[in-house]
This record gives structure tokens, C-alpha cells and sequence, in this order.
């Protein structure tokens, strides 16, 4: 018998897959997958974005009426800083007993789409055709999902579950965001004999941080300096510095304007101290925004519901594949699977939750089929 969805997303937490390295999780994928009689296509894109492990697609061709779905879930974890050991604890809840993160983000949603997928051929459950997607590098800026081709799928109307809170949140909408890298160019000088000629980068730096609003400045809105580095030694004045920063904002205009403000006051921090400043700007993601009347989000709410969860609806702070996925023009729903305390090392996951996902996963099926 192959292992029920809690033996198989502990089997799959347990195979460490940080950014880059998800070929051991990507070949038992795999492995599923054919065992249950379903071929699987890898994509180039490994050698693209610095992966061991391209995208995996897989697909089930209609058997009935009604509207395509995708599912898509993400191979990769942040890197643990430990062995991962994947247990259950009287209250039936999945940690990780060897104190670092247990990776129900993403595989508890991978666990869930397979054992679905089984359960679905193994019954011959009509559908109107299911796409499996699983991608690299996701927690590292979406990059598998963004080097994939989605030509190649059929389906315009797709699901992730990649939100750490209660099964029946749908999110109707992610933020837009934009990273910044900021480096200061100054003089150097011996700091205890001639530190009048010195142009300190670490001063100017941290006079334009001083200056930034960061954190949360509304309920659209956010922004974050999350890595500063810069200096020689103890005893010379700093001749550079180099500090990443990001923005989020549900509201495109306003991150636009907060991207200038920031900019606008890292210039004038630079001449103050008489540093010079190099800023490289970069898209991160697109946001999106759907209305629940969307069909998307009509099969969500109406799958949780015949799987007995209440819908509730809102908005991420954070991205996912999806993001990718509808700035492409794919319909693609952001689902929460129950995942609690993500990239720390007291994630959890319960098995009520990853048993109640196949349960969703069979009702996105069985929605999308009478959707015609």
C-alpha cells in the first residue's frame, strides 16, 4: 500500500531541500507519480535559476466536463540548520523533533496534491482535468515558478496552498513588491591618525536607514532594510557599504511613490556625508487582486464548503507562486493548509489539517467538473 498523506509529507519534510537542492524531493515526486501510472515532464529551468531540480509537471487528461484546474506547490524549504526528524505528539499534531524547521511549507501542500491525485485515479473520479505542478526555488524569489514555461499548461484556473493559517482562507490578493540595493562609496582613511580625511559609507548608510519608514506605514503597505554590510577593520574609516532593502504595497501607485521617497532620501543621506550612492532597483512580483465573484475563487469557497470548512477572505503580506501565475493571466488562488509558525523551528502542521487538504483538493476537483 503507498504511504497515507501524514507517512508521506513526513517522508518528504524529512529529505532536506533548501534552495537549489531539490532533486531528492523532486525524484520522489516523481517516483509517485509513475507508481500511480502518471508520467512526469522536468523542465530546463535547474540549470536556469541554479537548481538541481527543474519543474516538474504532470497531467490528467479530462475525463468529464467542466473547468481545468492547476495545482501547484513548491519543492524547495529555507535551509534548515539541522537534521529534520518529522513526528506526531499526542494532540496529533507534525514537528520536527530536531529543532529547526519542519517544512510543511511547501510539502504538506505536495503531500496533499499527491495523496489527492491517488485517491482520484485509484476511484476513477471524474474531472475536468487536473496539471500538477511542482517548482524550484520558490522561497528565494519564485524563481522556478517564473522560469517556467506556461504555455504549457492547459488549465487557466489554478490553486496553491501556500498560506500559514487556518484551512478556509482563500486570499484574494498578494502585494506588489520592489527590492533596492543600496551602496555607499566613501574614503577610507587610518581612523585614529587622519580621520578628518576619511568619508565614512557606514555613517552615510545608516543615516539614509535612520531616515527610511520602515515597517508596517499602513494596512497596504510595508517596508524592511534586512541585510547591511560594509568596513575593512576596526581602525580604518569605512569606505563602503551596502545595505538590501524591500517595499510592499497592495497599491501599485503608493509602492511606486514609497520606492521614490526611499530613493530621495538615500541621495540626500549620501550628500550629507559626501558619499557617492549606487541603488539598483528591482521588480520582486506583480500583485493581483481578485473579486469574489471570480470564478476561481467561486470553486474555493464552494470546495471548502463541501469539504466543511467556512470560506473567510483576505489579503498576504507575502508572495507565492501565484503571484507568477495570474501577472501571466492564470487565474491562480492562494489556499491556506494550516501550516502554523513557518521557518522556525516550532513549525507544525496538524494531521487533521493535511488529511483535510485531500479533502479540499478532491472538492477543487469535483467543484471545477460541475463548473461548466
Amino acid at each position: 500500500m503507498p504511504p497515507d498523506v501524514v507517512e508521506l509529507f513526513a517522508e518528504l519534510a524529512a529529505m532536506p531541500s533548501p534552495p537549489g537542492d531539490e532533486r531528492n524531493v523532486a525524484d520522489r515526486v516523481t517516483e509517485y507519480l509513475r507508481g500511480v501510472g502518471l508520467s512526469v515532464d522536468e523542465d530546463d529551468a535547474g540549470q536556469q535559476i541554479g537548481s538541481n531540480a527543474g519543474n516538474l509537471l504532470s497531467r490528467m487528461e479530462p475525463t468529464a466536463d467542466g473547468e481545468p484546474i492547476f495545482l501547484c506547490a513548491h519543492l524547495d524549504t529555507v535551509p534548515p540548520e539541522g537534521a529534520i526528524e518529522p513526528v506526531i505528539d499526542e494532540e496529533g499534531i507534525v514537528r520536527n523533533a530536531a529543532g529547526t524547521i519542519l517544512g510543511a511549507d511547501n510539502k504538506a501542500a505536495v503531500a496533499a496534491m499527491l495523496e489527492a491525485t491517488r485517491r482520484i485515479l485509484a476511484d476513477s473520479r471524474p474531472h475536468a482535468g487536473i496539471e500538477l505542478l511542482f517548482t524550484p526555488k520558490e522561497e528565494v524569489g519564485l524563481m522556478g515558478a517564473a522560469a517556467f514555461d506556461d504555455s504549457a499548461l492547459n488549465a487557466k484556473v489554478g490553486y496553491v496552498y501556500d498560506q500559514a493559517a487556518p484551512i478556509g482562507d482563500v486570499i484574494l490578493g498578494a502585494p506588489y513588491a520592489h527590492s533596492m540595493q543600496v551602496r555607499f562609496h566613501g574614503r577610507a582613511a587610518h581612523s585614529g591618525m587622519y580621520p578628518e580625511e576619511g568619508r565614512s559609507a557606514i555613517a552615510g548608510a545608516a543615516k539614509a536607514i535612520a531616515d527610511l519608514r520602515l515597517g508596517r506605514l499602513d494596512e497596504e503597505t510595508t517596508a524592511n532594510v534586512g541585510l547591511i554590510e560594509g568596513g575593512t577593520a576596526g581602525n580604518i574609516v569605512p569606505e563602503w557599504c551596502t545595505f538590501l532593502a524591500e517595499a510592499r504595497s497592495h497599491d501599485e501607485r503608493k509602492l511606486a511613490d514609497l520606492i521614490q521617497e526611499m530613493l530621495d532620501a538615500i541621495t540626500f543621506a549620501g550628500g550629507l556625508g559626501e558619499c557617492e550612492v549606487e541603488t539598483e532597483v528591482q521588480k520582486s512580483y506583480q500583485g493581483y487582486r481578485f473579486r469574489r465573484d471570480d470564478l476561481a475563487v467561486r470553486i474555493a469557497s464552494d470546495a471548502l464548503q463541501a469539504a466543511g470548512y467556512e470560506p473567510r477572505f483576505g489579503l498576504s503580506g507575502g508572495a507565492a507562486d501565484a503571484n507568477v501565475f495570474n501577472e501571466r493571466g492564470r487565474a491562480c488562488v492562494n489556499l491556506a493548509n494550516g501550516m502554523t509558525d513557518i521557518h522556525t523551528p516550532d513549525e507544525r502542521i496538524s494531521v487533521a489539517d493535511l488529511e483535510g487538504m485531500v479533502e479540499v483538493t478532491l472538492a477543487l476537483v469535483d467543484t471545477a467538473r460541475d463548473a461548466a
